[in-house]
């Protein structure tokens, strides 16, 4: 099972339907994602709620003054099926600058601006824009 093709799912599918919130299970990796998001002014917050499980994350999606969510596209890159790999200077330009690439690197979960500056490769999970 795709876990972080699922948290880019429901995230698209809130935004689409105009939600304030969508609830997430948690894992690492998805409270990595939503950090970048949230560094970078896709999400207005979110939080992490533990339970006697894995733990649920709450993500709160942000939309313009029209009412339309910020998050216009967020696509998954590396799929289960078939993995990308990128070197730092393969680290594609979403949007031409407008978006932003979310890689996993050794030191973690980073945006590509990010892992380029760092000098760092990994796993191109997703492009947001």
């Amino acid at each position: 099972m795709d876990t972080i093709g699922e948290f880019i799912t429901r995230v698209r599918n809130a935004g689409a339907a105009k939600h304030e919130k969508v609830d997430i299970p948690s894992s690492n990796v998805r409270v990595g994602i939503a950090k970048i998001l949230l560094e970078n002014g896709y999400i207005r917050s979110f939080k992490v709620v533990r339970d006697g499980k894995q733990g649920v994350m709450r993500v709160y999606l942000k939309y313009n003054e029209k009412g339309r969510p910020i998050i216009t596209a967020i696509d998954r890159v590396s799929r289960p099926g078939r993995r990308v790999y990128v070197k730092s200077t393969e680290i594609p330009r979403v949007r031409d600058g407008f978006g932003i690439s979310i890689i996993s690197t050794n030191r973690g979960v980073v945006s590509g601006d990010t892992a380029k500056t760092d000098n760092l490769g990994g796993e191109l999970l997703c492009n947001v824009w």
